[in-house]
């Protein structure tokens, strides 16, 4: 259609942030609606936790999507999943167990330390291969069988996750 209109036609193997905007943009605009709906304000501390917990259960639904797809991609970066195979099947499950319980607010005690071990050991993986090795990777983060490149997404997926796993226990020991 595209072609047909005079415009431009994507490459087949062209990459593109497009799915992470959009899923970016969707995760935000949830998390602002729960905390409108919730406090009648758009701005709270809980609309950013929403929005990193949101993103998280997103970003595991693209990833569950396909499993072999993802774990076939995620091997080619991940640290640990280079050493034990099935880390790479449950991680889309450990970052969807994470975000749901946050979204609740519940049993923050597993979801916390879940969120910071996948959080480090990706943030780590991603920072090593893209840059120390200079691997120019796709990234698996929206799934399998995405064109995204690996980078700075990726890097920010694992950071919010890390941060967030660290920020919720000590909101509710600080904050009640």
């Amino acid at each position: 259609l595209r072609e047909h209109f005079g415009h431009e036609v994507k490459s087949e193997g062209e990459t593109s942030y497009r799915p992470v905007i959009a899923i970016f943009s969707t995760a935000f605009l949830m998390a602002l609606a729960v905390s409108w709906y919730t406090f009648g304000s758009v701005i709270s501390v809980r609309a950013f936790e929403w929005f990193i917990a949101i993103s998280m259960c997103v970003l595991a639904i693209q990833k569950l999507q396909d499993v072999e797809s993802f774990s076939t991609m995620f091997l080619n970066y991940d640290l640990l999943a280079r050493h034990w195979v099935r880390y790479g099947y449950l991680y889309p499950f450990g970052e969807a167990l994470a975000g749901i319980l946050m979204i609740a607010g519940a049993l923050i005690w597993i979801a916390s330390p879940v969120a910071i071990f996948i959080g480090a050991v990706g943030a780590i993986s991603v920072f090593k291969a893209v840059y120390i090795d200079k691997r120019e990777l796709k990234c698996a983060c929206v799934g399998g069988s995405s064109n995204v490149p690996l980078g700075v997404v990726s890097l920010t997926e694992n950071v919010m996750m890390l941060v967030m796993g660290v920020w919720m226990p000590v909101r509710m020991l600080v904050f009640g």
